[in-house]
């Protein structure tokens, strides 16, 4: 965990559309430019290319993740510890933010963060908020949520808006169901925390949101992290511009 609060952390995306690599590549851009906040994603690969040279110059995207899902025409068919045999010339790989890069800026302003206080995985659901649809790329948001007294609702939005690159502002605060989240004690990804009296539940925009898309959207083969494991990069945790 150390290293994560120095550094940017990244989930995975890599994919296939059944189209040609810079056409498919093209769409996925599109669609990832459509939501930036939900989606904020780094391509510093070609197509075919193992190495985020920009991000984590000399690191292997088949192999420096402790954990892969792959999916085939929208369907999970297996998770493994690599990739490399499953690597193909023509898949394009996206590096899209991850809000536990924000979770060091909260601690330090004083606002806890019931999931690192727990040791586990930040929960995550599956919410009915829309992605902007782009060609054959649509589907439903993903949301992190993590319980906030209310008297630091206001402070918790103004650390996190400071990252856009790791999802900035919060999507949503307080009920729930208004986004179609019907029990907190049951997240789709990750494990459930508790929310203690005067607390209230502050979700965040969340980049599983490709694996609730490729549910969706049936692309031929799709390769992401395991939620709640993300690829550490290179970059500053403050974003590029920090010093």
């Amino acid at each position: 965990m150390a290293r994560q609060h120095r550094r940017t952390v990244s989930r995975l995306s890599a994919g296939k559309s059944g189209h040609s690599a810079e056409g498919s590549g093209r769409g996925v851009c599109r669609f990832l430019h459509a939501q930036s906040q939900a989606l904020p994603a780094d391509r510093d690969h070609a197509p075919g290319d193992p190495e985020p040279a920009r991000s984590a110059p000399g690191a292997d995207i088949r192999t420096d993740l402790p954990g892969y899902r792959v999916y085939r025409r929208g369907e999970l068919v297996e998770k493994r510890g690599e990739i490399r045999d499953l690597w193909r010339g023509d898949l394009v790989a996206f590096l899209l933010g991850c809000s536990l890069t924000f979770e060091h800026a909260l601690i330090e302003a004083g606002v806890g963060v019931r999931n690192v206080e727990l040791g586990t995985l930040v929960p995550m659901f599956v919410s009915s908020l829309a992605c902007r649809p782009a060609g054959r790329f649509h589907g439903l948001q993903v949301v992190t949520m993590r319980p906030i007294p209310e008297r630091q609702v206001q402070l918790a939005r103004e650390v996190t808006v400071r990252y856009p690159h790791a999802h900035g502002a919060p999507l949503h605060i307080g009920d729930p169901e208004a986004i179609g989240i019907s029990d907190l004690g049951r997240p789709d990804y990750g494990d459930p925390v508790e929310i203690r009296p005067g607390e209230v539940p502050v979700f965040w925009a969340c980049g599983v949101t490709p694996q609730a898309v490729a549910l969706e959207s049936c692309p031929e083969l799709m390769i992401t992290h395991e939620p709640g494991i993300m690829f550490l990069t290179d970059l500053p945790r403050e974003g590029e511009t920090a010093s």
